[in-house]
């Protein structure tokens, strides 16, 4: 299996997070099914890149050559990368190819981006043109196939801009000339240059997998161009006929029902939601919907996912090791059917709540670490979230109790919360809150609602949450508390 990985030049974003997770479940999917040493992951690094020699140029400090800036600011990215998708649950796969590494490798018969180039060039899919060479789309009859589209739809929507040195407006780039003073390059029989962007998946896959493998995976957005020119490349350079049997493309990600924008202000990267929520609250969310599926990250679909793992994890046995249930198998295996998958998992805490009915808390358990869930890391973000929590209304108690103190209200009457929770500070906090909620009512019997509701929306600023309800002996109305989640 290759899967298209990260270009390494800033902190990778949520959108990246998505495919790392799915492959990640279908590599564990495949390996339980087939045996660990049957199965062979690829996830590449993309290391040169046009933002990669923009982010890089822009600090370099001239004390040391442009590749060895380029290499620090890459081993960087890659590493935030690395403790990211860690900290998502996520396994390291087989291989992690950096693209700089099969540009040109020495070794007798060894398969790298040039001698693919100087393949195609060979058997006339690709030619030379202006310092660049170029593939030949027209040599390609089959080109468009996986996009479905036309080679005249393609040549439709071409820019206006096309370069002069192509032959045909849909023609890419395989190789193009580099300036040494402010970008790298490799030397080659075409001059000092770097590489297009689509070859190097083409070299590295080959070079790992083969000529054919069995599984190609990534972003929606990647199917045309990037995974199109893959397929040309590869097909044509090696006179196979396809280069993958199967592709799998992950849907597209929004931030509360708009695409994720720097411009919009939701641009979210993985290291800042970590900072709020544990890797096993994102990667929950990310596999309720199905992977072909778009998804709409929101903030109230993260607080419902840590519900319904903190649900999971007080039901499941601790320390049961891992392992895969047969209906959850057989969710897995139906195109990676993880809604159907979430079903099970459900039905399974459903069952443990009715002894009689056979469940295991054991089963639970392992089957949520076989997916990548760490009990020990969730149950100590609940830990230090509560503390935080409380911490924070502490702080806006005290604002709120100053505030009704310098309106002349009195502190005086005292309640009782619905479950016994309260803050670290014992009655004091409690009583700021009760006698809010007394004034509330006293409020309400007054018929003065403007206060009431001014109250109630202070108090819900603070982080609490109220229940009305009215008191089947007397029907006066009651109302309880407790610090909303």
């Amino acid at each position: 299996m290759y899967v298209c990985g990260p270009t390494v030049y800033d902190f990778a974003h949520i959108g990246n997070a998505r495919p790392v997770i799915v492959f990640d479940v279908l590599f564990r999917l495949l390996r339980h099914l087939f045996g660990e040493d049957r199965v062979t992951y690829v996830r590449n690094i993309t290391d040169v890149d046009d933002k990669i020699n923009k982010r890089a140029f822009e600090r370099w400090s001239r004390e040391r050559p442009l590749t060895a800036e380029i290499r620090a600011l890459t081993d960087t990215t890659l590493k935030q990368f690395h403790d990211d998708v860690d900290a998502l649950g996520c396994l390291r796969p087989s291989h992690e190819p950096r693209a700089t590494d099969f540009v040109c490798r020495p070794a007798p018969g060894a398969l790298d981006m040039i001698k693919i180039i100087e393949k195609l060039i060979a058997r006339g899919h690709a030619y030379v043109a202006d310092g660049h060479v170029l593939f030949d789309v027209p040599s390609m009859p089959a080109y468009g196939k996986l996009a479905r589209r036309s080679l005249d739809e393609m040549v439709a929507g071409a820019r206006v801009d096309v370069a002069p040195y192509k032959r045909d407006p849909t023609d890419f780039v395989l190789w193009k000339p580099s300036d040494p003073e402010q970008e790298p390059g490799w030397d080659s029989p075409w001059g000092f240059g770097r590489p297009g962007w689509h070859i190097e998946c083409s070299a590295m896959s080959g070079a790992l997998l083969g000529e054919e493998f069995d599984i190609h995976g990534g972003g929606i957005d990647l199917v045309f161009p990037h995974h199109e020119n893959e397929i040309a490349q590869s097909c044509c350079a090696f006179g196979t006929t396809r280069m993958a049997a199967f592709w799998m493309h992950n849907g597209f990600l929004m931030v509360e029902g708009e695409k994720m924008s720097k411009s919009l202000g939701n641009f979210i990267t993985i290291r800042e939601l970590l900072n709020d929520w544990p890797g096993d609250v994102i990667r929950l969310n990310m596999l309720k919907t199905h992977y072909r599926q778009p998804i709409d990250w929101t903030a109230k679909g993260l607080e419902e996912s840590a519900g319904t793992l903190g649900d999971w994890f007080r039901l499941a046995a601790p320390g049961q090791g891992e392992a895969l249930s047969p209906s959850l198998e057989a969710a897995l295996a139906d195109d990676l059917n993880t809604p159907k998958m979430m079903a099970e998992l459900h039905a399974m805490r459903n069952r443990i709540r009715v002894p009689q009915q056979g469940a295991d808390a054991e089963d639970l358990a392992r089957n949520l670490a076989f997916l990548g869930f760490d009990r020990a890391r969730f149950e100590a973000w609940q830990k230090k979230n509560e503390a935080e929590k409380l911490s924070t209304l502490n702080r806006r108690i005290a604002l709120g109790s100053a505030a009704y103190r310098l309106e002349g209200h009195p502190v005086e009457i005292t309640m009782s919360s619905a479950d016994g929770e309260t803050t670290p500070s014992g009655g004091e906090a409690a009583t700021v809150i009760e006698n809010l909620i007394a004034a509330r009512l006293a409020a309400r019997k007054a018929k003065n609602f403007a206060e009431s509701d001014r109250i109630r929306d202070e108090l819900v600023a603070m982080g609490i949450a109220l229940m009305d309800a009215k008191d089947p002996a007397t029907g006066e109305l009651t109302t309880t508390w407790k610090v909303a989640r």
